[in-house]
């Protein structure tokens, strides 16, 4: 009789995207001999509903895939279809969805205000950040109090709620008192705008001397960490991780798929496909010009056979790949559709054993950038 691998599985159950209660299953199947001894695992656990990890040390939930709107909404797809993209995600169990002032000049927030209009306020985690200008004059942009305070207000009324779930500081800014931007941040959190506090961007040392004021004054602490991170910028890793993990910081990451380069759909010696990231100059493409190395793309082709072993996409085993650090709280993605979503989503629950993990590394090499002084701010600021 041969052996059986059961796997308790979890499954939402109603009608509404926002409905609470979960079902518990037992999924009973044949030990695989498929590459990496995972495909079936994959494929059952595609069943499970999203899954939900602790922001940091706090004790809110955030979904473990949430939804970003940096380069869609306003700028790469129209209203409407973002508005489409937003309400795929609350169906398929996102409840996190992050922003920022400056996105699509302001627009993105309206947009996401407008896409969640009517969906009740206590079922979603929302979340914006404050640095970049915001228009023209002196005094837009950055951390004084001033613009933090200003930018809160003009936030809350496009996203038309009364309160922010996660304010975030977007990068460090270098001309404004570390102790004015923080004390700016606790009032807000005393006025009820804002439930808790985080950053984007910082390195170790910009950690450390803000949670040392923060614990001196009294004021309420960071809880969260919005870097890039992804199989192909590791920059974190060595000094930000260790030094969140310490002080109860989760981290909120952005551009798993590095821009969409480990999706695998931009080929070696062929020209990007159009209307793609890296052809439209609105969208990213000057981010991307990095990664569209030959050498880099050779090596992303070299994942799709470990993808396909697995039962996933390309793109989901990247989101997969950031979620197995235990520090990551959630993996921001974004998209023009909603069937990406839906795609995207399935990544979700999925756990990569070491021998996938060490595959993965050495497929990619030494190309994964690694350096924690490349996680840098303005300075002067912007």
């Amino acid at each position: 009789m041969c052996q059986q691998e059961i796997l308790r599985l979890r499954v939402s159950v109603g009608f509404a995207p926002n409905f609470p209660y979960q079902v518990s299953y037992l999924v009973v199947s044949e030990p695989n001999h498929t590459p990496f001894g995972l495909a079936t695992r994959r494929a059952s656990r595609r069943l499970l509903s999203m899954e939900y990890r602790r922001l940091g040390s706090t004790g809110m939930y955030v979904s473990e895939i949430a939804y970003g709107n940096w380069i869609t909404h306003g700028n790469q797809i129209e209203s409407d279809a973002a508005i489409k993209c937003v309400k795929a995600a609350l169906e398929v169990g996102i409840t996190t969805f992050d922003t920022a002032d400056v996105y699509a000049g302001t627009k993105a927030e309206t947009v996401l205000g407008r896409a969640l209009k009517g969906v009740k306020r206590e079922s979603y985690e929302l979340f914006t950040k404050v640095y970049w200008p915001t228009g023209t004059g002196k005094n837009d942009r950055g951390l004084s109090r001033k613009h933090i305070i200003e930018s809160c207000n003009a936030s809350l009324k496009r996203l038309q709620t009364d309160h922010i779930d996660l304010y975030q500081m977007h990068r460090f800014d270098y001309e404004t008192p570390i102790e004015e931007s923080l004390s700016a941040f606790d009032d807000l959190i005393r006025a009820g705008k804002v439930h808790y506090i985080g950053f984007s961007e910082w390195n170790a040392p910009q950690i450390k001397s803000a949670l040392a004021v923060q614990d001196a004054r009294g004021y309420n602490r960071f809880v969260s960490s919005q870097p890039q991170y992804s199989a192909l910028w590791r920059v974190i890793e060595s000094e930000v991780v260790p030094l969140s993990q310490k002080e109860g910081i989760g981290q909120i990451v952005w551009s798993p798929m590095a821009q969409g380069v480990l999706t695998g759909k931009y080929l070696p010696g062929k020209k990007a496909p159009a209307g793609s990231r890296a052809t439209n100059k609105g969208s990213g493409a000057n981010m991307i010009k990095g990664w569209m190395r030959e050498e880099v793309l050779e090596a992303v082709q070299k994942l799709k056979p470990i993808a396909d072993g697995l039962g996933l996409t390309m793109g989901q085993l990247s989101i997969a790949w950031v979620l197995q650090n235990p520090n990551v709280s959630a993996a921001i993605m974004g998209a023009t559709k909603p069937k990406q979503v839906k795609e995207n989503v399935k990544a979700s629950g999925v756990k990569l054993d070491a021998d996938v993990m060490k595959a993965i590394d050495v497929a990619l090499g030494n190309l994964p950038e690694r350096d924690p002084k490349k996680n840098e701010s303005p300075n002067p600021r912007a």
